[in-house]
């Protein structure tokens, strides 16, 4: 569904990412994780047409993503979900959500995607018609994600849901994620700090240092390396 081959970004004549390739098959669940600076989110924003790549190939279901604006690959089905949650604190929920359809596919499809998010996310049933800009940091990513799913996605692109969030959100944001990609059988690239629980969850994983891939490979296989397990996992 996605290839990245030899990708570079660079800003100010710095390089943010170097020579990246990977691949993400339709169906698969693919993480990205790596320190702070690594480029984690500069990929996903390049993916998505916020950041322009200064080298190297972006295919999208074999179409050159290069050319394209940010709409247009949302068009094609691309929905991402930013760091940082960046919902619109003085809409409510409802609002929030209803935004997220704004894609043809999913325009005639917007009841059926706003119940099919009530149901993922009961408590923002509660809270529809409360302002964004008041709910809890868990609570906020909630109507993020719920933004991203209303578009109707063939790929998510999810950067970094757990930040700031306290253990228990974040292990319910995850178990949530590991339901939508059971049930819809959603294609999802994940990038994220918490490397166990995000390989745990990933059918394929990649380790992003320093702008480069330094290891690929299936999450059992990233969790049992000892490069991973030294520097990420303090074994």
């Amino acid at each position: 569904m996605l290839t990245i081959a030899g990708l570079g970004v660079a800003y100010g004549g710095l390089h943010a990412l170097e020579d990246v390739s990977l691949d993400v098959a339709e169906g698969e669940f693919v993480t990205i994780v790596g320190p702070n600076g690594a480029g984690k989110t500069t990929l996903l924003r390049t993916i998505s047409g916020a950041v322009r790549s200064a080298t190297g190939r972006l295919e999208f279901r074999g179409k050159d993503l290069a050319p394209l604006a940010a709409h247009q690959r949302a068009a094609l089905g691309i929905a991402h979900v930013p760091e940082g949650r960046r919902v619109f604190p003085s809409l409510t929920v409802l609002e929030n959500l209803e935004l997220g359809s704004y894609r043809r596919a999913a325009r005639g499809r917007r009841r059926e995607g706003l119940e099919a998010v009530l149901a993922l996310f009961p408590v923002l049933r509660e809270r529809r018609a409360q302002l964004a800009g008041s709910l809890s940091g868990g609570e906020q990513q909630m109507v993020a994600l719920g933004r991203g799913l209303m578009a109707q996605p063939d790929l998510l692109l999810l950067d970094e849901p757990s930040q700031g969030l306290g253990p228990r959100v974040v292990e319910q944001i995850f178990e949530t994620i590991d339901r939508i990609r059971k049930s819809r059988r959603l294609t999802i690239l994940l990038v994220e700090q918490r490397v166990v629980e995000a390989l745990e969850l990933c059918d394929r994983g990649y380790v992003l240092e320093t702008g480069r891939v330094a290891l690929a490979g299936a999450h059992d296989a990233l969790l049992a390396d000892p490069r991973v397990q030294r520097a990420y996992l303090g074994a």
